[in-house]
């Protein structure tokens, strides 16, 4: 069985594809040829936002996909911007209706913050009335399941004085040289499955001396050691790319990495993201 056939169930009970297609920097305009090219391979996981720009292309992607779209699972994400019940219950019925879809498998706010002020000012009062609009969505039956991004355990716990359903999901930055053992501890706690984005590091982990040997040892390429072991930390694995052939090698981890090299990738510290750290999720805040 191939890593794109098997599976997490969240705790609302809905099925997620372990492997997922992550569709930042994908330009709107050629997010349905991606999409179609990724589920031709195999892949029933994909992954956009409201701020990525291309929900409409990926939309388009998985109504003209070659596979019926209740064997898709689509994710999205509200505008980290938006911290306000109306302004939410707006801008899902504005992806509902750019994806061109009926339903949505997962939505998430994106961050606790808006980027502009990302790891900030307290928005708890804001994330709360956005996670009521998800609340009433998923009640409805237009969103199968709902979660956050980005969420530290001090804006999970503020969310949860008040929330009525657990997030089912955290979508956070997880990759060798940065793995935040302490909160996916905690979300396994509350059954919250964590989703790994940028798993690859954004290409940073390339350069990595260290793990270009680990991944010599093990027969496979740094980016398929990188994706094995969010996979192996219970993760959903969320590599991003447009190119068919990186998709098939993605896709390709049929390997298990030993007990002492996941600690050793585990506690790697300090990747330089380059030009990437303009983008506040890179900043190291």
């Amino acid at each position: 069985m191939s890593i794109l056939d098997e599976t997490y169930t969240l705790a609302g009970g809905v099925e997620i594809p372990k492997l997922g297609l992550g569709t930042w920097f994908i330009d709107d305009d050629k997010a349905a040829e991606a999409v179609r090219a990724a589920v031709e391979i195999g892949y029933r996981n994909i992954d956009t936002a409201q701020a990525y720009g291309n929900e409409r292309g990926v939309g388009e992607g998985v109504r003209s996909a070659a596979v019926p779209r209740e064997q898709l699972f689509v994710s999205t994400k509200l505008a980290a911007e938006i911290k306000d019940y109306d302004q939410a219950v707006a801008s899902i019925d504005e992806s509902l209706h750019k994806l061109g879809l009926a339903y949505i498998d997962l939505m998430l706010i994106h961050s606790p913050q808006p980027w502009d002020d990302f790891r900030g000012g307290d928005y708890t009062e804001g994330n709360r009335a956005a996670w009521r609009a998800l609340e009433a969505a998923h009640q409805a039956g237009r969103i199968r399941s709902i979660g956050v991004s980005n969420f530290q355990q001090q804006d999970l716990d503020s969310l949860l004085q008040s929330a009525i359903v657990v997030p089912h999901v955290n979508q956070l930055l997880v990759h060798a040289g940065n793995t935040p053992s302490e909160l996916l501890d905690y979300c396994a706690g509350q059954r919250i499955l964590v989703e790994a984005y940028s798993p690859i590091a954004h290409g940073a982990i390339l350069k990595n001396a260290e793990v270009q040997a680990m991944a010599e040892r093990y027969g496979v390429s740094v980016p398929q050691l990188c994706i094995r072991y969010t996979l192996q930390l219970d993760t959903v694995s969320l590599p991003k790319t447009a190119n068919p052939d990186h998709m098939r090698s993605n896709a390709e981890v049929d390997f298990e990495i030993s007990a002492t090299d996941m600690d050793t990738l585990r506690g790697l510290r300090d990747v330089d993201y380059g030009e990437h750290s303009v983008f506040p999720v890179y900043s190291g805040k």
